[in-house]
């Protein structure tokens, strides 16, 4: 079929069921470049590090690992909690650290080397933990496990790991022996590339203190001087404060640059890199999820600003150590309904348009993000589709990894994206995606081979709405000719979840249905790739884009 300069590229599944908001017309300039794509979606992160070398914990991350063109960064926590490696809910260990009965440290690095060794076998890279308190050196060890679980209180996750330790000596002197022990196993030249962080949220309910600055200040003293002991090129930072604890990061910084360090007895304590979370706010109003990007924002907004106030701090690198719509992966949508967005097309559309107003903030600061972690993995022996955010279930992919894929085509530098878009990052803040019109727009890039543009048509209400009818223009392509690929996340393309409902919502599938379910996990073409001719450096495109569905326009010349 040969391509005319406008191309008509439509949904017909969706059209019957859709009417027209107005159009929405996206320019695309591959002449107007802003500077390098970061590729801040290459980073993931989980509760339960002991599913790392499980069945599906090792096929999922084959998938992230082969799906990005950079490294991928992998954040666990409980990486130095005591125990025997069995994996729960919001639980893991690796028993690296005990004592014999003269109170003699023991080493163990079994079970974390086998973490780190899966990460290291797909050319990942450990965003490292320093967390959480092995028992022999907790201040408060009784009760030292939880057994937490969906619906009940949160708090209950506070045992003793959560408390600092009763002798910094020793706890320094573990985490140096931890990192020259991954020096030997994994050569100087791969742990400098990695990044070293001390904790969790210690803001919150991951630190059980009253001054809760105070003390993980004095913790990281004593951590980063370990670290750079083992490695002074290493890269350490922190703090990984809770979205609302601004003045907890300011705090923090002003320790690192001017307070004495309690290890060293100086002024100041390193800091290669600062890290915080940032989480949406979704609400169960009138039987139907709204969600809250607006809470998301506000939260990096918060923090860059502070960041940005900090002249010395000038191009640190800045990691959102947890960037999500809420903030608890293990909880279901049993249990907590308003998570009900987690297994479809919501929560695709949700990352799809959140991920470009994030580099939005970071250009508006003139602050280096450099990762925003998404915190959700897979949960092993779990129920199929059971509400958990992760990417994966029993094996088989959600509609969201296919964003991620998406993203991981998006290679060169970011490019001009202008037009009569309703939102953007300002406006989101203001007032969320809550108005008639729903949030249609595009992050787009070019290198010197490809173009991409990734489209979303996005609403914080989790109805059945509008398509949206959107007059794509691309201006300035380098080529007179090139290959075409639309690919598509929607109800019927890329979409898991809507096909193992038409099979009747299995909980044991057959052989023949966990092929079609694996299948309909990948990322889908909309039509056939095609052959186009580019007048002028020009292609204009009709895309009609349904609610909640994610196009990515990839041009190969």
């Amino acid at each position: 079929m040969k391509i005319k300069p406008m191309l008509f590229l439509c949904c017909f599944a969706t059209l019957s069921v859709c009417a027209q908001q107005p159009t929405v017309s996206i320019e695309v300039d591959a002449g107007r470049q802003k500077g390098a794509l970061k590729p801040i979606w290459a980073w993931f992160g989980y509760d339960e590090p002991n599913y790392t070398y499980m069945k599906d914990g090792r096929k999922l991350l084959s998938e992230l690992a082969a799906l990005s063109p950079v490294p991928v960064y992998v954040r666990a926590h409980n990486l130095m909690n005591t125990g025997d490696g069995t994996a729960a809910l919001k639980w893991g260990s690796t028993n690296m650290y005990t004592e014999d009965k003269d109170g003699n440290p023991i080493y163990s690095w079994n079970i974390v080397d086998s973490i780190f060794d899966t990460y290291i076998n797909r050319k990942m890279k450990p965003l490292a933990q320093i967390g959480f308190m092995p028992e022999a050196l907790s201040t408060n060890p009784t009760p030292y496990r939880h057994y937490w679980k969906p619906g009940v209180n949160y708090k209950e996750i506070c045992t003793g790991w959560a408390y600092p330790p009763k002798d910094y000596d020793k706890w320094e002197e573990l985490i140096f022996q931890w990192v020259t022990h991954c020096i030997q196993r994994y050569g100087k030249k791969e742990v400098e590339s990695w990044y070293w962080e001390l904790w969790n949220e210690a803001d919150g309910y991951y630190l059980m203190v009253e001054d809760k600055v105070k003390v993980y200040c004095k913790m990281y003293d004593y951590a980063s001087a370990a670290v750079k002991r083992a490695l002074p090129t290493a890269k350490m930072g922190g703090p990984h404060a809770t979205g609302g604890a601004g003045e907890f990061m300011r705090k923090f910084i002003v320790h690192c640059l001017t307070e004495k360090n309690e290890a060293t007895g100086k002024i100041g304590a390193p800091i290669d890199f600062l890290a915080f979370h940032a989480k949406g706010y979704p609400k169960f109003i009138d039987n139907r999820v709204r969600m809250g990007m607006s809470n998301q924002l506000k939260d990096v907004n918060r923090h860059l600003k502070i960041i940005s106030s900090f002249p010395e701090l000038k191009n640190i690198p800045v990691i959102i150590g947890e960037s999500d719509p809420e903030g608890c992966a293990a909880c279901g949508m049993k249990t907590d309904p308003q998570n009900a967005y987690r297994n479809g097309t919501m929560y695709s559309s949700y990352t799809a348009a959140s991920i470009p107003r994030i580099l939005d903030l970071d250009e508006q600061y003139g602050t280096n993000i450099i990762g925003a972690v998404n915190w959700s993995f897979e949960f092993e022996n779990q129920p199929w589709f059971y509400g958990f955010r992760e990417l994966a279930t029993n094996g088989v992919d959600k509609p969201v990894l296919n964003v991620f894929r998406m993203l991981g085509m998006m290679t060169g530098n970011r490019v001009e994206v202008s037009g009569n878009m309703a939102y953007n990052a300002k406006t989101i803040i203001d007032s969320g995606v809550r108005g008639a019109a729903t949030d249609v727009n595009a992050l787009a890039s070019r290198d010197k081979k490809s173009m991409g543009v990734m489209l979303w048509n996005y609403h914080d209400e989790d109805v059945a709405g509008n398509t949206a009818e959107v007059e794509l223009l691309l201006k300035n392509i380098p080529a007179r000719k090139a290959t075409l690929h639309h690919y598509r996340i929607d109800q019927e393309h890329s979409n898991s979840y809507e096909v193992w409902k038409k099979m009747g919502s299995p909980q044991s599938p057959t052989e023949q249905q966990y092929a079609e379910l694996e299948k309909a996990g990948q990322l889908q073409l909309l039509s056939a790739p095609e052959k186009i001719s580019i007048q002028n450096g020009a292609l204009k495109m009709n895309i009609q884009l349904p609610r909640q569905g994610v196009s990515f326009i990839r041009l190969t010349y």
